[in-house]
């Protein structure tokens, strides 16, 4: 998984950012928070401060207000109680604060007095032996992101997409931390974005499967039957779940690297045209996955339909060369007195082998075009 290794070096600041001087605003109690709050800290030139003991988010964001720095604070699947809390103490918008406690949001970017709204959805590859009609390929998650001048709040949702291990990878880069919350905020959206490319290389193997199936040949080197349709179509609707977390991130990114915004560092925002690149190139796999199976359903359908006609000609054929038989067995059953050759001694292997040769040569004439 790459990462932002080659982040020019910054001048780490030489002197602390002044305190404010007007009294900091109030802070509700927190009580609920705890169960949701998945790490709390505080970075202060570019290096994490340990107190000794966890801090709550209030605690925190005293600290920085009082010393300077920025605080981190991960949260997963809070509820709308346990997020008030913090809500207020940072003074987070309403409406964003509701979709950050609701989910199923998609992919955005909304700017409000003093803070940035972002929203990722993460992407998850299923491990699967077989593709089949029920089979789950894509799993989706979302990371909301608060990026304000000396906090960074991220509310994950979903089983998938844990933040811990980029936190540590973070915390070794120091000069990197020392740009503050915008950093943060690059950091996940590659991260994001990395995976997204991880699991479109693993989707491109489950499409190379699929369409090596349906135009491997068939039994005998005849016309292959295809495979299940419904393994198809449920692989374009993992697919479809796919490009609806791809394609509305384009915009965020576009935004992020092409227009200055005070929130975010100049410095960190040339690496946000990384992402928005790497996003454009997702995309695009994800458009031709979509109009690749829809040529694989079409080209299946139409290998049953050839399949079918070609048993059908065999039925047919079958039916032609019986036909005979038939027809000289009804005539002579129809119990005449006078028939020709009645009586006759050689009458019965005349007309069985007379029966024969015309079998055998409606035979020989419907294999040589093709219909057995």
């Amino acid at each position: 998984m790459s990462m932002i290794r080659d982040l020019r070096a910054v001048v780490r600041p030489s002197a602390r950012p002044v305190p404010r001087k007007e009294a900091a605003a109030p802070f509700e109690p927190d009580t609920t928070t705890s169960s949701a709050v998945v790490d709390c800290a505080v970075y202060r030139d570019g290096a994490r401060v340990e107190s000794g003991r966890t801090l709550s988010p209030q605690e925190a964001m005293r600290e920085v207000r009082r010393d300077g720095g920025f605080v981190w604070i991960g949260l997963h699947e809070p509820t709308e109680a346990e997020f008030a809390g913090i809500a207020s103490a940072f003074g987070l918008h309403p409406l964003a604060v509701e979709d950050a406690v609701q989910a199923h949001q998609r992919p955005k970017l909304e700017r409000y007095d003093d803070s940035l709204f972002t929203v990722f959805k993460t992407v998850h590859y299923v491990e699967h032996d077989q593709l089949t009609a029920s089979s789950e390929v894509i799993d989706t998650g979302e990371v909301m992101c608060f990026t304000g001048r000396d906090f960074f709040i991220t509310v994950r949702h979903g089983g998938q997409g844990s933040l811990r291990a980029l936190r540590h990878r973070l915390q070794e880069d120091p000069e990197l931390l020392a740009k503050g919350p915008s950093a943060v905020l690059h950091a996940i959206a590659d991260h994001v974005v990395d995976g997204y490319i991880a699991v479109a290389d693993s989707v491109q193997d489950d499409i190379d499967e699929v369409e090596t199936e349906v135009f491997s040949p068939g039994r005998n080197g005849g016309v292959s039957r295809g495979v299940d349709s419904a393994r198809i179509y449920q692989l374009k609707r993992e697919v479809l779940e796919f490009k609806r977390a791809v394609a509305p991130l384009q915009r965020p990114m576009q935004l992020l690297s092409e227009r200055p915004m005070r929130l975010v560092d100049p410095d960190i925002q040339k690496y946000f045209r990384d992402v928005a690149d790497h996003v454009a190139r997702v995309h695009e796999q994800v458009m031709g996955f979509d109009e690749l199976l829809n040529s694989i359903l079409q080209a299946n359908l139409a290998q049953a339909s050839v399949a079918q006609n070609e048993d059908m000609r065999k039925i047919t054929a079958w039916a032609a060369i019986i036909a005979v038989p038939t027809m000289v067995c009804g005539v002579y059953g129809m119990n005449f007195e006078y028939m020709p050759e009645l009586h006759w001694k050689y009458g019965y292997p005349v007309i069985m082998s007379i029966t024969v040769a015309l079998c055998l040569g409606i035979h020989r004439t419907l294999k040589r075009n093709g219909w057995l």
